[in-house]
C-alpha cells in the first residue's frame, strides 16, 4: 500500500470517529453506513485535502 493510499485511509477513519460514526463502521463496516453518512465522510475528506 502506498503511503498516500494510507494516508488517505487513516484520515477516513479520522473523519468517521469525528463524525461519530466509528462503532458502526467496526461493527457493520463501510457498506454499513448510509449514503448521507457516507457523503459527510468523503465531503470533509475533500475538504480537508483541498480538492473540489
Amino acid at each position: 500500500m502506498m503511503k498516500e493510499d494510507l494516508q488517505q485511509k487513516r484520515l477516513k477513519y479520522e473523519i468517521a470517529e469525528e463524525l461519530g460514526l466509528l462503532p458502526k463502521l467496526l461493527e457493520k463496516g463501510w457498506a454499513g453506513l448510509t449514503a448521507k453518512e457516507s457523503g459527510m465522510v468523503g465531503g470533509l475528506m475533500s475538504k480537508r485535502s483541498g480538492k473540489k
